[in-house]
């Protein structure tokens, strides 16, 4: 959405977060002073190797860790004041999550898994809306073991989505999927990026699915070396795997 003026909405943005780890004596930092910002209806690509960062990064944006130093703002509230109760509840209305490993339980069908988050969700969405918007209306009394890999995904997904987050965050979502399954997943993030207008964040170590996202942003030893804006994105299928 663009304001007035006719820039993005912010909804999520960062002020010099650092994150230092210490293992013993060994100090490790894992951020060094990023300043990033998520707008309404943005699909953002984070791309680094392994140690960049990223994961860290992305564990700050949804609170689910805190930064050494800095500030983290959602909206115009800060989120790095609040009390960890707060913190819970902003991830519970406002953030949804989708890693590399599912996490269904799979004692419950696919409509079960995302009902556990319509349950408590402020807003939710009904559990067979969210899995038709991923494929999966004629999976819904499937159990996790009955679906694929790429099946599987899109549950999570839809279990993300269910509770109508304003913050999407993917954690390496195709990264345990082959290629065509891959894709399948990733034409299901860019159109629910499209039709719910979610501030989406998503990290990968494939350079290829950068094309898909309006910005990329490259990171480096804790730090943003660059950003690069996607003037033409292509389709899921298009990407080079």
């Amino acid at each position: 959405m663009m304001t007035s003026d006719g820039s993005q909405t912010v909804i999520l943005r960062t002020e010099g977060i650092t994150k230092t780890y210490r293992n013993g004596a060994v100090e490790v930092r894992a951020l060094r002073g990023v300043d990033l910002a998520l707008c309404e209806g943005e699909m953002v690509v984070l791309l680094g190797p392994s140690g960049s960062g990223k994961s860290t990064l992305l564990n700050i944006l949804g609170a689910l860790d805190t930064p050494s130093s800095g500030r983290v703002f959602f909206r115009d509230r800060e989120l790095t004041r609040l009390s960890d109760a707060a913190l819970t509840a902003f991830r519970r209305d406002h953030v949804g999550f989708v890693f590399q490993f599912y996490n269904l339980v799979p004692s419950l069908t696919a409509r079960e898994n995302v009902a556990l988050v319509t349950e408590i969700a402020a807003r939710p969405m009904p559990p067979e809306e969210a899995l038709e918007r991923v494929g999966l209306a004629a999976r819904l009394d499937h159990f996790p073991a009955q679906l694929s890999g790429g099946e599987q995904q899109r549950v999570a997904i839809a279990r993300a989505i269910a509770k109508q987050p304003e913050i999407l965050l993917c954690d390496e979502p195709t990264g345990a999927l082959d290629s065509k399954t891959g894709i399948t997943v990733l034409e299901a993030l860019v159109r629910i990026n499209s039709d719910l207008g979610a501030a989406t964040a998503i990290i990968t170590h494939n350079v290829g699915i950068r094309k898909i996202a309006h910005r990329t942003v490259y990171l480096g030893d804790g730090r943003i070396l660059r950003e690069e804006r996607n003037e033409i994105r292509v389709a899921p299928a298009e990407v080079t795997w």
